[in-house]
């Protein structure tokens, strides 16, 4: 999935994360393993970027977690800059000025205490800066996310800006240590609708002008398109499809991905997506075969039997579903529509 003519900055082989749980209720029993991620590959390459989509709870913030070593995985390898990392080595100052997390929520991930100028410094002084230069470099940083003039926000406290101005704050201070990997773990899910294209547009520049490689986390399938270079579903800890470029959401193959872009709210169908949410909300997810099937429309019996493998559906372009198996392209496209025809009888 890897433009080799670009530089990989951070690899994930096989990253697995599994919790421990304990029934509700139920205090001596065996604890619930929660297969948060299951297996997970993807290369972060410089001046690229890279959108992970899927619904909540279907381990995207997980895999970010994993990805800045916040998180120590069950099983599976990172590979930073050439440079295999042990899973179960401890993060180091020197991983952390390499790879940058950008969370949700601007202002719980920001001290209400304490003024701008104070989350600025504070990364730069532990990343080894001088005193004597912190507030050049704390400027600077501002500026690079268009907060102008840069005194203007400096001595103001996170109450005192807005959700928009605040996220720039925390993706300035992510970019104070001069990482080569940015994860941003839903960066525009809390913004005005109105400042959203802004945060978009300002990873885009980073991305194309300063050549960082970024995770962009969303559930919005919309946004990923405008701005990724390559994008990965996830659903239930499992990626079940990713394409280059706009593949994925110009021809879906996976019905989960499907499902997902049909789940966009149709302005003149304000309860089909209610309606959808309603019929899905009580499925589980099942131990044995693929995770979508009690979900899916064209669930066969290999489905609830045996998990499937990604299967090449175009160029640059996978899907992991039965679906593919055997079948050329064009086999598969002339077997869609019955099968959806099925799956509608079935429901009715």
């Amino acid at each position: 999935m890897t433009d080799r003519s670009s530089p990989v900055q951070l690899s994930a082989r096989h990253l697995t994360r599994h919790f421990a749980t304990r029934v509700p209720g139920k205090l001596f029993q065996a604890k619930r393993v929660v297969r948060a991620v299951d297996d997970a590959s993807l290369d972060l390459v410089r001046g690229q970027v890279t959108a992970v989509v899927g619904e909540s709870g279907s381990g995207k913030s997980v895999l970010a977690r994993m990805l800045a070593r916040i998180i120590s995985p069950t099983s599976g390898d990172l590979v930073l800059e050439g440079t295999p990392i042990p899973a179960r080595a401890k993060r180091t100052l020197e991983y952390a000025s390499k790879v940058q997390l950008v969370l949700q929520d601007p202002y719980a991930s920001n001290n209400p205490v304490h003024r701008v100028r104070h989350s600025l410094e504070r990364p730069l002084l532990i990343h080894g800066a001088q005193k004597h230069e912190v507030d050049d470099l704390a400027r600077a940083a501002l500026s690079r996310v268009s907060l102008d003039p840069p005194e203007r926000f400096l001595d103001r406290y996170p109450h005192e800006l807005s959700g928009g101005q605040l996220q720039r704050v925390s993706i300035a201070r992510a970019l104070c240590v001069k990482p080569d990997v940015l994860l941003a773990d839903e960066p525009i899910s809390m913004l005005d609708v109105s400042v959203r294209l802004g945060i978009l547009n300002l990873l885009k520049g980073l991305c194309d002008n300063e050549h960082l490689a970024i995770l962009y986390i969303t559930h919005d399938i919309a946004s990923a398109r405008y701005l990724a270079d390559e994008i990965i579903v996830m659903y239930a800890g499992q990626i079940v499809e990713r394409s280059r470029g706009t593949a994925l959401v110009d021809t879906p193959t996976h019905p989960y991905t499907q499902l997902l872009i049909a789940s966009v709210p149709d302005p003149s169908d304000p309860t089909s997506m209610a309606s959808q949410s309603e019929e899905h909300s009580s499925f589980a997810v099942p131990e044995v075969g693929c995770r979508f099937a009690p979900r899916c429309p064209f669930a066969m019996d290999v489905c609830r039997t045996s998990d499937p493998p990604d299967f090449k559906v175009g160029e640059g372009h996978t899907s992991r579903c039965w679906l593919y198996a055997n079948e050329s392209e064009a086999v598969v496209e002339m077997a869609l529509p019955e099968r959806r025809r099925e799956g509608e009888t079935t429901k009715t």
